[in-house]
This record gives C-alpha cells, sequence and structure tokens, in this order.
C-alpha cells in the first residue's frame, strides 16, 4: 500500500516538472526500447537482401492494426482511470482496468484469427509484390500469431501507467527489447532462419515482457486488482473507455492504410523503394514514439490534476513539456537531416538505389519533426481532459483527411518524390489545425479556472 500510495503522491504533490521525469521518462526509454524492435529486425533483415526487408515493411501494418486495438482499450482507460484515482473512486476503477484488459484481448484474438485465415489476399492489398510474397508470409504467420502477446502487453501498460508504475513499464519492455537485440543476429543470420527468425525474435522477447506484467498485476503491486468478475459490460463505462480510445484506434487504422498505401503505391518503383520507405518509417517511429512515451506520464498527470481541480499544475505540466519536447525534436532533426545519407546506408548497404531515395525521405520528415513536440503535447492534452470530440478530430487528419488524397496527388503530381514529401505536408496542415483547435475548443478556458 506504500508504493500505491507514492505513486498518487507523485501525481497530486510532486513538482511538476520532477513529477513529468518520474513518471515521463521511464516510459519514454521503454518506448524507445520497443521502436528499437522494428529498427533492429530491419538492420538485420536489411543484411539478408532488399526484397526481404520490404517484406518485412509489408506486414508492419497488421502490428499497426493490433497496436490501435491495444490503444483502444489500454490508453482509453488509463484517461478515466486518471481521472477516477484522482477522485479515490477505486471500486470503479478497478472494473475499468479489467474490462478494459478482457475486452482488448477478445477483439484482437478475433482480428488475428481472420488476418491468418485471409493471409494471401491480405499481404496482396498490402502491397507484397510476386518478389515480396514469399518471404512475407514466412514472417507473417508468426508475427501475426504472437501479436496477441503484444496486445496483453500494451494495453496492460497503459493500464499501469495511469497509477504511475512508469518503471514497471521501462523494465518490462527494456528487458524484451535487449533481449530481442540479442537474438535477432542468432536467429536471423547464425541459425540461417532468415525473415522467420526475426518473427520468433520478436515472439520470444515479448513473451519475457508479458510475464513481467503478468507478475506486476497478478501480485498485490498494483492499484488496480485485474479479475473476470470485474469485467463489466455497462454502455456507461464502455463509453468512457472508447470515447477516449477510440481517437487512438482510428488513427492507428489510418496509419496502417497509409502505410499499405505507401507500399501499394511504391511497389510501380520498385522493392527498393518499398524498403527504403519503410526504412524511414521505422526510423521516425522511434523518435516519435519517445516523445509519445515522455507524453504518457504527461496524459495521466494532466488527466489527475484536472480530476482533482489543480489546474496551476496542469498549466505549468503544458509549458514544460512543450519546452523539453520541442528540444528533443530540434536535437534529433539536426542529426537526421545532417547525417541521413549515413543512417540510411546502414540498412541498406548493398542497394544504392534503396539509399537514394531513403536520404530523401528521411531528411524531409526530419524537417517537420522540428514541430512534432508542441502538437503530440497539445494532443495528448485533449486525451487527458476528456476531449473526445479534438481528440477525433487530430486522430482522423494527420494519417487521413491530410495524408490520403496527399499522396495521390503528389504521386500523380510528382511521382516517387511526391510521395516522399506526403508525410511532411500531412504533418505540417495537422500543425496548423491543432492552433486552430487550441483558439476554439475552450481548452484555454477550462485551463484558466481557478484551483478547487
Amino acid at each position: 500500500m506504500k508504493t500505491k500510495n507514492k505513486r498518487i503522491d507523485i501525481l497530486e504533490n510532486e513538482k511538476v516538472p520532477k513529477a513529468l521525469l518520474k513518471l515521463g521518462l521511464p516510459i519514454m526509454a521503454g518506448m524507445i526500447i520497443t521502436a528499437a524492435y522494428n529498427v533492429v529486425d530491419a538492420y538485420f533483415v536489411g543484411k539478408l537482401g532488399t526484397s526481404q526487408m520490404a517484406a518485412v515493411s509489408v506486414v508492419f501494418p497488421i502490428g499497426t492494426v493490433l497496436l490501435g486495438i491495444g490503444l483502444l482499450f489500454g490508453a482509453g482507460a488509463a484517461s478515466y482511470l486518471s481521472r477516477l484515482l484522482g477522485g479515490k473512486n477505486y471500486e470503479e476503477a478497478n472494473r475499468c482496468a479489467s474490462t478494459a484488459l478482457f475486452s482488448s484481448l477478445i477483439t484482437g484474438g478475433i482480428i488475428i484469427i481472420l488476418s491468418l485465415i485471409f493471409l494471401t489476399p491480405l499481404l496482396r492489398l498490402l502491397g507484397a509484390t510476386e518478389t515480396i510474397m514469399p518471404f512475407s508470409k514466412e514472417y507473417a504467420v508468426i508475427f501475426i500469431a504472437g501479436l496477441i502477446i503484444n496486445l496483453f502487453n500494451i494495453t496492460t501498460n497503459n493500464i499501469i501507467t495511469a497509477e504511475g508504475a512508469t518503471n514497471i513499464s521501462m523494465m518490462a519492455m527494456g528487458l524484451g527489447c535487449i533481449l530481442n537485440i540479442i537474438l535477432d543476429p542468432i536467429l536471423i543470420l547464425a541459425l540461417g532462419l532468415g525473415v522467420r527468425g526475426a518473427a520468433i525474435a520478436t515472439l520470444i522477447s515479448r513473451s519475457v515482457t508479458a510475464v513481467i506484467y503478468l507478475f506486476y498485476i497478478l501480485g498485490s503491486k498494483s492499484v488496480f486488482h485485474f479479475r473476470f468478475k470485474h469485467f463489466t459490460v455497462k454502455a456507461s463505462l464502455y463509453s468512457e473507455i472508447l470515447k477516449m480510445g477510440m481517437p487512438m484506434l482510428i488513427f492507428q487504422l489510418l496509419t496502417s492504410l497509409s502505410l499499405s498505401l505507401t507500399n501499394s503505391l511504391a511497389s510501380s518503383f520498385g522493392d527498393s523503394a518499398i524498403a527504403a520507405l519503410g526504412v524511414v518509417t521505422r526510423i521516425m517511429a522511434l523518435w516519435s514514439m519517445s516523445i509519445f512515451g515522455f507524453l504518457k506520464g504527461f496524459t495521466p498527470f494532466a488527466g489527475f490534476n484536472y480530476g482533482a481541480g489543480k489546474m496551476d499544475r496542469v498549466k505549468e505540466a503544458i509549458k514544460t513539456s512543450v519546452v523539453w519536447s520541442t528540444i528533443f525534436c530540434f536535437i534529433v532533426s539536426a542529426i537526421m537531416i545532417i547525417f541521413s545519407r549515413q543512417i540510411i546506408s546502414w540498412f541498406a548497404k548493398s542497394d544504392p538505389a534503396a539509399i537514394s531515395i531513403g536520404t530523401k525521405a528521411l531528411t524531409a520528415n526530419a524537417i517537420t519533426f522540428l514541430v512534432f513536440g508542441f502538437t503530440a503535447v497539445y494532443s495528448n492534452l485533449f486525451i487527458g481532459l476528456g476531449r473526445a470530440k479534438e481528440g477525433g478530430i487530430i486522430s482522423i487528419t494527420r494519417q487521413g483527411v491530410f495524408f490520403i488524397p496527399t499522396i495521390f496527388i503528389l504521386k500523380y503530381a510528382a511521382g516517387l518524390n511526391g510521395m516522399i514529401l506526403t508525410q511532411p505536408v500531412a504533418d505540417i496542415l495537422t500543425a496548423i489545425l491543432l492552433v486552430v483547435l487550441i483558439k476554439t475548443s475552450g481548452v484555454k478556458k477550462i485551463l484558466n479556472k481557478s484551483n478547487t
């Protein structure tokens, strides 16, 4: 109980910068490590050849969909859970946490089964060419089946973050990724398992992470009690979970769609284009997940203090998070712009075409990453304050309303170079829209309320 009270005390009484560091840095480190799964896989699979690297890129959107399911229930519940803990409503919190976890596993399990049944047409839809298809199948069967474990990890990670258990998240994700880094070269190269080895390494590593989470939630350390008897099919509870989680699911579904469109449209330019754009996606995901990881500490902090009526702490958290994330984005952008060719060369040493395409794409994405910190902070603020409408608008624009028409327009106007500019253009339009929403949504009025 002492540990539980300590976590609540961080949310409620700790100095804001110190609280954000305690809550955010462990998750940020864990998210960086988790994103490194895909980067490490791409690095070692890239040594097998361009088609193999492209095959992993083709399967990637399926994992994004399941990530969306995990965030739908996990992150959706986390926002409500933070407010429940702020209001000291622990009984409802237990119902919410258990319902979110079991709902996530059931929903995700159905999607995984259907994906495996219709695997071949699904991979074609995702952009697999005749040269890529054999490698995609080899990788996808193991990878997709293992997504049920990752779904458990994502949902649990988000739920226990709401109680401030960030060190557990960091340890669980960190150990899993370290194991993946060790297993990848052994299984892919030393044992000659190729892309199948990458999938097996990921499966084993995520299983280790799941075991750590199981020990935590089944023990007495968590504020929440995860029991099937707490599973509650109640409209009001699902409404609270889904209204915050749905924007995240929509975002991930649109991300999956945008990745699939990119692979499909890039296939007309050859396997090198699919491989190069896939590598850039993984690199950018590494840094964007770093920001999102830090803000997974900011979001429950904002939600808790908003629920407790401590608006001064919310405002200070916003200002601090914007400054810190912007500095981080500036440093990362500078590194990616200056060393773009060297970075891409690590993944595509024997393919000059992939290096050329990847260098252009990485540079373009790095430029617009400069504003990513600002947009991410306020997007997460909407979630923390329970503003589902604004969160939903942001979710459907960056990878949907802006991205989808833009990729078709720019490909038609400028070919592959147009496709390379699609994500940067979508990011700029999203930032402009977010500024408008901040001014028109009433969030400023909420933040200007006096502490209760």
